[in-house]
């Protein structure tokens, strides 16, 4: 969600580098700190990569608005409050719920999804399936003995919340497009995005509230 400049802070301080080292190998001194815009970002983005399969340089250079405005703060909890409101009203807005009303799949499915890390790098085929990776921000099962934190534990998600139409159009919403419900949140937007197709999402939805899934047992 980091803004272009951000996003290559790294690739500036290498590209500086062997002109910085030239510069004291000579005893000079640096007065000014090296000004980096959106367009030097950009141009050096697009000479030094190239696209190949799911990965491309539009995907890393385009920002929808969103993206712009989330990348103007370092992390959700730096967002005033006016903007996180404005952010999610305008997502919501662009979730797309399932025109047959039919939200909950295969949770078995949905488990090999959310155990699934593979997706969007070069080496994957364009269109292919991708996974959810959910297990690398959130626990899920009481028997996984490893996964992320950077995300809520959702081990007893159906069993605590229930499956109330509010609860099912919630958690469908907040896969198809996190920012909906918290603003620059750090969870891919995966409907919205087209990470996950909407069968895929009806599966997830099964996993984390059929009362037979072992998220719930």
């Amino acid at each position: 969600m980091k803004t272009l400049h951000t996003m290559a802070a790294a690739l500036v301080l290498l590209a500086a580098s062997g002109a910085h080292a030239q510069t004291a190998a000579r005893g000079a001194k640096a007065d000014k700190p090296v000004k980096v815009t959106d367009a030097d970002v950009r141009q050096m983005i697009e000479s030094s990569f190239t696209s190949k399969g799911p990965a491309t340089v539009e995907g890393v250079i385009n920002q929808d608005a969103t993206q712009k405005a989330c990348s103007q703060y370092p992390d959700r909890l730096h967002v005033p409050a006016a903007v996180a409101k404005k952010v999610e009203a305008a997502e919501l807005k662009q979730v797309k719920y399932p025109a047959d009303n039919h939200f909950i799949g295969d949770w078995k499915e949905g488990e090999k999804i959310a155990q699934n890390g593979r997706g969007m790098q070069f080496s994957d085929q364009a269109g292919a399936p991708n996974g959810a990776n959910c297990y690398a921000c959130h626990q899920l099962t009481k028997a996984e003995i490893s996964f992320g934190n950077i995300g809520p534990s959702l081990y007893h998600y159906g069993k605590l919340r229930g499956n109330s139409p509010d609860v099912v159009r919630y958690t469908w919403g907040k896969i198809w497009d996190s920012n909906a419900y918290s603003a620059c949140s750090n969870m891919p937007r995966f409907g919205h995005k087209g990470i996950l197709t909407e069968q895929q999402i009806r599966d997830v939805m099964a996993l984390l509230l059929d009362p037979a899934s072992p998220v719930n047992q």
